[in-house]
């Protein structure tokens, strides 16, 4: 349980330091018959910054209840 708590705890701390991250994504336009035609398009995922304090909170508090048993 205590090694659960510091992992929780860790992605907690890294989703509050890197707040998403950029990927590419390819789509097919077009295809005739062996021509085909693709189009990559930038994408970003973000997520808020008290997502991460959230599962902080939630680390420090399996962290608590291990030391309790």
């Amino acid at each position: 349980m205590r090694i659960l708590g510091i992992l929780v705890l860790t992605i907690g701390f890294l989703l509050i330091i890197f707040n998403g991250f950029d990927f590419q994504e390819e789509k097919q336009v077009a295809r005739i018959g062996p021509v085909e035609i693709n189009r990559k398009e930038d994408r970003h995922i973000d997520w808020p910054i008290w997502t991460g304090g959230i599962v902080v909170l939630a680390g420090i508090g399996l962290l608590i209840a291990a030391r309790k048993k």
